[in-house]
């Protein structure tokens, strides 16, 4: 009457005694390894498409550099950190009341600032926050053209 079956059960698992199951302990690893395939081939093809690289020749511009204004205003810092209008070396102290005067009170006039090499950044940053806070926002900083 109790005829044993050597396979059979709801998860193919085989039968040692009554009511004993063997647990199968390998992994069915194919549908894992497709999904992973097919992931990396729509990465390789959707990666090209992400980047966006147009090729473009910028046209060449055949404008005059900006006129400089007549008599424009200077202000040199020199190695010694001493200041200059112009030609004129001023005290610190003066160099607002010295531009007031080459400038004709006029705040909106672009100053062009130079220093030599030697004066440190923060030296330099001094005379511009003057300058700021004196009203000229307009300040340019002056360079040789490196270009020959």
């Amino acid at each position: 009457m109790g005829a044993k079956l050597g396979t059979g059960g709801a998860f193919g698992g085989r039968r040692r005694g009554d009511d004993d199951l063997v647990e199968a302990h390998d992994i069915n690893v194919t549908p894992f390894i497709d999904v992973i395939l097919v992931l990396l081939i729509i990465f390789m093809v959707a990666a090209p498409l992400a980047t966006v690289d147009i090729g473009v020749d910028l046209p060449a511009t055949a404008a005059e550099p900006a006129p400089r204004p007549d008599k424009p205003v200077f202000v040199t810092v020199k190695p010694d950190l001493s200041i200059a209008v112009g030609e004129d070396v001023i005290a610190r102290e003066t160099l607002t009341s010295t531009l007031d005067g080459a400038t004709q009170g006029r705040k909106d006039e672009r100053i062009y600032l130079r220093a030599d090499k030697a004066v440190s950044y923060g030296d330099l940053m001094e005379v511009m926050n003057t300058l700021r806070n004196a009203g000229y926002l307009k300040v340019a900083l002056v360079g040789l053209d490196g270009r020959s």
